[in-house]
């Protein structure tokens, strides 16, 4: 068992969105990408404070793929924000930029974590605007404020902006437990290379909800 001091410990759902899962099958459907709820809301029994992360992209920008072809290929031009190109996704105002099915309304949780509106910058972890890592999306700061200490993190993708965010918050000084059973990742492989990488930089590892206990 993992213990945590509920008091000092936050939870973090980080991009739990349709536009991830198989209800937005034209967007970046992650298999079973919908199915996290139950174990997102268990972990957040363990939590003084609940977080979530929101891609909101414009409809338009030069990382949007033209056509499948174009998906994961560099993008062109002067653009130090971007790296890659992907199909349009969690756009603002559609169905994939809202929470999947299960967990609570935006209003309840205690911050909501908006990123990527910007259309020449595409950032992956929950805490910076940038691929760079110099501007904050405020989470560590309002993180530190409330002296939390320990991050029980799950979302979408493993392999992608779960994998960042639990790197940038092991980087800030946070205890990172990471929920796999709360998690889905784009590839099998990626996933697992996500996997040893977040263990080898710091994060604790559980397999589900049920392995953790207050302390």
């Amino acid at each position: 068992m993992i213990h945590v001091h509920q008091q000092s410990t936050a939870s973090f759902d980080i991009d739990p969105q349709r536009g991830f899962t198989p209800l937005c099958p034209d967007e970046l459907p992650v298999v079973d990408g919908d199915k996290i709820a139950d174990e997102l809301n268990a972990q957040a029994g363990f939590a003084s404070v609940r977080l979530v992360s929101k891609d909101c992209h414009p409809a338009a920008a030069p990382w949007v793929a033209q056509s499948p072809e174009e998906i994961m290929t560099p993008v062109e031009g002067n653009y130090p924000g971007l790296d890659i190109k992907w199909p349009p996704h969690c756009v603002v105002g559609t169905e994939g930029n809202r929470l999947i099915p299960g967990l609570p309304e935006e209003s309840a949780y205690d911050l909501v974590i908006e990123k990527g509106k910007d259309p020449v910058k595409h950032p992956y972890g929950a805490c910076f605007q940038d691929l760079a890592e110099s501007e904050s999306t405020g989470a560590i700061e309002w993180l530190r404020k409330r002296n939390i200490e320990t991050v029980i993190v799950g979302g979408l993708a493993t392999d992608y902006c779960v994998k960042t965010s639990v790197m940038q918050l092991l980087k800030a000084g946070f205890k990172v437990i990471v929920n796999l059973a709360g998690c889905r990742g784009v590839a099998e492989e990626t996933s697992a290379a996500a996997v040893d990488e977040m263990r080898a930089a710091g994060a604790t590892l559980i397999d589900g909800s049920a392995q953790l206990a207050t302390a």
